[in-house]
């Protein structure tokens, strides 16, 4: 009773266990909404991170294997498990007309010659990144054939639990590339492996989005550059072992899939059981293709309602936070970023447009009116002149810039045309500005590449001023950009800047048995991770090589990149894609 003294010791013991044991609960619940600034998706986390130091222990795994504590916010109950009657039939029709669609292609998807340039400067070049690409593919089948990825110094493969026991990421995310630099012998190694040796009926815990940029994207990029049946079918069978992902309140898929149960949960750093934005945002693209392979709407009807609730929810000033919940719909934390967990929500609104040919006029106006709040809050100039994005975080900036975010050069300036005629220069300038930072980021390191992350205060300029932003693993981004850029300017620096980054990884990156990312750009002698990506050959390489290439070399007319850089063609309404069914 109210004013009674304790009674004793005993009461006493209890009082102070008691106020410890909310202290520790207070401690644990604020830990979820003050995340480490380290925290990092899209790529982060898993492969897509600073990978161990090497040990002598060749199976040694890398930082991926200790980061997937869940927090288990299981879609076990029996409302939101995928039934029989619900998923039957997903893949009933499999009446895709190849042939139809490869004539309403604008251009051949290779060009007249394989984009084979005139200039003997960048056909030389170019023909140096194609060695690049063989080397990294030889040492792979050497040594970790079958495995997700190669450890080149330690020469072993590397699986990892990001896939949820799929194997063969480097093969899948290979496919696309060998195929374009006519690397047939590679190719059909490949395609082989995905035909006898791709076991899709595994029981692992998967990411969602990383099954589908690497796995799902690259057999569609296969099968539509190819026509071989054999990718078609594996893909959709991938992809329906994706859809118990979005049994959830709201239809935002949570992160995590076990790919045999259809069981999911939320990843365990993130905030209150949140989804992340650059992970349920990007789906649209491959989940479309789903759509029209098996002329059912299934797939774009689940991406297409995380649009409507999208768009039916508030946004602070107009800016998309990077945690949603997908129990109630709301944001969690007002964390906004450009770069690693928001990046590639914003990339696939614009592609998503000119996949559609340019009649999806939501997608559309989602993107140029997040593009015009991420230029009024986020977009920065530093006092030497260089333009970023810097991070939101509950409306307090910090002067930040990903290399992840380094890929939005490129995004700008594809949607440069389709914006309100007047600011047509404007974004073309913003996309030069901000691609010309990200290029100085790799200048001013001692090795010419890029840190993970760079900064704008404390005096530093597009420089890392904290050790553990100093790594660069092989990524594309700004590689990425120089290859729009290109592309939509042919102004020449963008080719002399992406023959300057393959010199780079030609002095620091190549060992004896492959490619390997360094854990400190700005020593002077490196010190290897001894993880060679998969997206190294789905993304650097073919950036390069298309950098190098002429402009039809899969024609941007016709062809979209997912954020793997699997090229998927542009949906056309003439397409009458499937055959009607009756």
């Amino acid at each position: 009773a109210t004013g009674t003294a304790m009674n004793g010791p005993a009461d006493k013991d209890k009082f102070v266990f008691l106020l410890f044991l909310s202290g520790l609960v207070t401690l644990c619940f604020g830990a979820l909404f003050f995340l480490p600034d380290s925290v990092r998706l899209k790529r982060i986390f898993l492969s897509k991170t600073e990978s161990q130091p090497v040990t002598k222990d060749a199976g040694g795994e890398a930082l991926e294997d200790m980061m997937l504590s869940r927090s288990k916010t299981e879609s076990a109950s029996k409302d939101e498990k995928v039934t029989s009657s619900s998923n039957q039939g997903a893949n009933t029709d499999t009446s895709f007309d190849y042939n139809k669609f490869k004539k309403c292609l604008l251009k051949p998807p290779l060009g007249i010659e394989h984009g084979k340039p005139s200039d003997p400067q960048t056909l030389q070049r170019r023909e140096k990144v194609k060695e690049m690409m063989k080397f990294a593919w030889d040492n792979y089948k050497s040594f970790a054939w079958g495995k997700n990825e190669l450890r080149p110094l330690t020469r072993n493969g590397h699986i990892g639990n990001m896939f949820g026991g799929l194997r063969g990421a480097s093969i899948v995310d290979s496919l696309d590339t060998l195929y374009i630099m006519g690397l047939m012998d590679e190719y059909n190694d490949a395609k082989e492996w995905v035909e006898t040796s791709l076991d899709l009926n595994s029981n692992g815990e998967a990411s969602l989005f990383e099954v589908n940029i690497r796995y799902v994207g690259g057999l569609l990029s296969a099968y539509y550059l190819t026509g071989e049946e054999m990718f078609k079918r594996k893909v959709m069978v991938l992809g329906e072992k994706l859809l118990p992902a979005f049994n959830t309140p709201t239809g935002i898929p949570r992160g995590v899939i076990n790919l045999g149960s259809g069981t999911s949960w939320s990843w365990g750093w993130a905030s209150a059981g949140s989804s992340i934005l650059a992970e349920f945002g990007t789906l649209h693209l491959e989940f479309v293709h789903l759509s029209e392979l098996s002329n059912n709407g299934i797939y774009t009807e689940k991406v297409m309602n995380i649009r409507k609730l999208l768009n039916k929810i508030e946004k602070p000033h107009g800016l998309y936070p990077n945690f949603l919940s997908p129990v109630s719909g709301n944001w969690v934390q007002h964390h906004v970023s450009i770069g690693g967990l928001g990046d590639s929500f914003y990339e696939y609104l614009i592609k998503s447009y000119l996949m559609s040919d340019k009649t999806d006029e939501e997608a559309k106006k989602m993107y140029y009116s997040a593009l015009e709040a991420i230029e009024a809050n986020l977009v920065q100039k530093s006092p030497g002149g260089l333009t970023y994005m810097a991070e939101w975080r509950g409306g307090i900036l910090d002067h930040k810039m990903g290399h992840l975010a380094c890929f939005s050069g490129g995004m700008v300036v594809i949607g440069a045309d389709d914006g309100a005629p007047e600011k047509r220069q404007h974004y073309l300038d913003l996309a030069a500005e901000i691609t010309h930072t990200c290029h100085e980021s790799y200048s001013r390191s001692a090795t010419k590449l890029g840190p993970e992350a760079f900064r704008f205060d404390g005096g530093a300029e597009a420089t890392a001023t904290r050790l553990s932003d100093r790594y660069y693993i092989l990524r594309p981004e700004v590689i990425e950009s120089y290859m729009y850029m290109w592309r939509l300017t042919h102004d020449p620096k963008y080719r002399e800047w992406g023959w300057e980054a393959v010199e780079a990884l030609e002095k620091h990156c190549r060992v004896e048995a492959g490619f390997s990312g360094i854990r400190d750009v700005y020593a002077q002698t490196v010190s290897h991770d001894n993880m060679q990506q998969s997206f190294f050959l789905s993304e650097t390489l073919k950036y390069l090589y298309l950098l190098f290439s002429d402009d039809d070399l899969l024609p941007l007319e016709d062809w979209v990149f997912n954020t793997e850089a699997h090229p998927l063609p542009v949906v056309r309404k003439s397409f009458s894609l499937q055959k009607q069914v009756k």
